[in-house]
């Protein structure tokens, strides 16, 4: 039974990526790699929830100052 992931990658196919991945980097270097996206990841998704927020801010503002106009 093979289990599919996300994008239809199945196991085989999974094993074959690690497998080359460690023959380009080598067992040393691969964790390293792998934090750093982690981190450049995390903080994409920090910065994103940030704009979003600065981004609802200065609509209930922009909001805010209409309905005082009005």
């Amino acid at each position: 039974m093979e289990f599919l992931f996300i994008g239809g990658i199945g196991t085989s196919e999974m094993l074959l990526i690690v497998f080359a991945l460690l023959l380009l980097f080598g067992g040393k270097k691969l964790p390293e790699l792998m934090r750093g996206l982690g981190r450049g990841i995390r903080d994409f998704k920090n910065e994103t929830a940030s704009l979003t927020d600065e981004v609802k801010k200065a609509e209930k503002e922009l909001v805010d100052d209409l309905k005082s106009d009005l």
